[in-house]
């Protein structure tokens, strides 16, 4: 049974020392407790109370690292079967298939066309993670050949496809300096694989015919001292695999079966003959509960509304996206151009720069904390009050970028125009537009 943040705290050394990455033990505690940590991240607990949290501390379904570099990710580590019970925090990462025959001029081709596949999106770069190596002809110099350019020459992380041990060794040591997903291990080569991701210390999948033939494999491979597993129930039928996808979850969660309790690969790249139908079965896997999606193929039409559908699914609801409290300059101004002011909400943030941008006008856009509120709320809570815009303009030195003493302030903060102005004697404190819509009318005319 888990024990709660009190207990864990109990047995932690108490000491604050900030070096687990958050300010207090109890802070950390309570991390743990909810799955958010690993025991590991406490430089001092004792073995004693590692023995007995170890086991009690770790979340259901095991969080695995797959890949290095700037798109390492991990995927698993949730808690919970539904978003609304507890934020989901590692998003599902998706990957494309290259078959290991390919030419080294396609590859190269394909690597600059699926590198530019990034997005920008309310301050976050969205972007695939992986690529899939998979063997085709048994090749294994082919096959290292590919993997090894994937895994030096872009930042996408690999995934090796092949039950051939000799092959899967090949791909290993061609790129397993960039921690590649070894898929698969199979009851008829369970022990050469289950060697090889030991050897080298990497995540290995494992794939039966069923769920419950998956028991034994991953049994097999944690007694080997292995422990970042990924699932493959092995089912290409997209009713039947969305039936598994909920049993390992369940199973993990509410039955607390630690043999089910890892992250899951599933390929709708195998389960539909266009890309349409594809993307449409990988938007399910998304939501339930694909910690990796394998598509045939990255394209824009596809890889964006999936990226948006992660970053809609895996955001913490509790904890606004934000942008860095500051001055932003919008348009080359200068000493004589408007200010405006508003929260540090990324979607009104990115709204209210957009307009402005689109307006052509030069402008200082200042954005104040608000803790991530929108205006309105931020109003009624206390959080863009007047003296607080007041005294955020007096520091935030834009008092020395300009000459004028005007401030624009949003219009549904029309009513904090009066403390504005006894905050800031002298200045003039102009209402702007209720909507972002009206604001390059706004700036044209005035």
């Amino acid at each position: 049974m888990a024990l709660t943040g009190i207990q864990i705290f109990k047995l932690l050394p108490k000491t604050n020392c900030k070096e687990c990455g958050v300010p207090t033990c109890l802070a950390f505690a309570m991390n743990l407790a909810s799955g958010k940590a690993e025991l590991d991240s406490c430089p001092y607990v004792s073995d004693e109370a590692r023995e007995q949290l170890a086991e009690a501390s770790a979340p259901p379904i095991r969080p695995v690292v797959v890949g290095k570099g700037v798109r390492k990710a991990t995927t698993g580590g949730e808690t919970v079967l539904y978003r609304h019970e507890k934020t989901f925090f590692n998003p599902t990462l998706l990957a494309a298939v290259v078959p290991s025959d390919i030419s080294d001029a396609d590859l190269t081709a394909k690597l600059v066309c699926w590198n530019a596949l990034q997005y920008e999106r309310v301050g976050l770069n969205l972007r695939p993670e992986l690529i899939a190596v998979k063997d085709v002809n048994g090749n294994k110099d082919a096959f290292a050949a590919t993997a090894k350019k994937i895994a030096e020459t872009s930042e996408f992380n690999v995934i090796l496809m092949t039950e051939n041990a000799d092959v899967m060794k090949a791909g290993a040591d061609a790129a397993g300096f960039k921690r590649p997903l070894l898929y698969a291990a199979t009851a008829a080569n369970v022990d050469a694989m289950g060697a090889i991701a030991k050897e080298k210390d990497l995540p290995i999948a494992v794939k039966a015919d069923s769920v419950e033939a998956l028991i034994p494999l991953t049994e097999k491979l944690t007694g080997m001292g292995i422990k970042d597993i990924v699932l493959d129930s092995g089912s290409r039928d997209v009713k039947q695999s969305f039936e598994d996808q909920i049993a390992m979850r369940r199973a993990a969660l509410k039955d607390g079966n630690r043999s089910l309790g890892f992250p899951s690969i599933v390929f709708p790249c195998e389960m539909a003959s266009n890309i349409d139908v594809e993307t449409m079965i990988s938007a399910m896997f998304i939501a339930k509960y694909g910690g990796i999606v394998v598509m045939s193929e990255f394209r824009t039409e596809s890889v964006f509304p999936l990226l948006l559908e992660k970053l809609n699914i895996f955001t913490d609801p509790q904890r606004p996206m934000t942008v860095v409290e500051g001055i932003y300059e919008i348009n080359n101004p200068d000493e004589n151009s408007p200010i405006l002011v508003t929260t540090n909400f990324a979607l009104t943030y990115f709204i209210v720069s957009g307009e402005i941008e689109g307006s052509r006008v030069p402008c200082y856009l200042l954005i104040k904390d608000s803790e991530g509120l929108s205006v309105l709320t931020a109003w009624a809570a206390g959080k863009f009050g007047g003296d607080d815009v007041g005294a955020f303009v007096k520091k935030c030195g834009i008092m020395d970028k300009v000459k004028h003493k005007n401030l624009v302030i949003p219009g549904y903060a029309a009513a904090i125009a009066g403390d504005v102005e006894e905050e800031l004697p002298g200045w003039s404190i102009i209402v702007g537009p209720r909507e972002a819509a009206h604001i390059p009318a706004f700036l044209k005319s005035r």
